[in-house]
């Protein structure tokens, strides 16, 4: 019985690289979450900003719902200024 290419690589996640040039692999450490929105069309839209905002309730994590009020991870949106 022979397995799928598909089956295999989902077996075991592959391990840690090894340090070459800037990555080294003791910087790694895990994020509660991460939200990345983007259009190609070449206009801005108010529908990308609204995107983004969906994305940001979304992430609900202590920076996000403010459970530590002196505290925070930087949750927000970055937007470009119009000329």
């Amino acid at each position: 019985m022979s397995t799928s290419p598909v089956s295999s690589a989902m077996a075991a996640p592959p391990g840690p690289r090894a340090a070459t040039g800037l990555y080294d692999p003791a910087a790694e450490h895990d994020a509660c979450g991460f939200a990345f929105v983007a259009t190609l069309r070449g206009t801005p839209g108010r529908d990308i900003v609204d995107a983004g905002l969906t994305a940001l309730l979304n992430l609900d994590h202590r920076g996000a719902v403010g459970a530590e009020e002196d505290s925070g991870d930087g949750a927000g949106i970055l937007t470009q200024i119009p000329d």
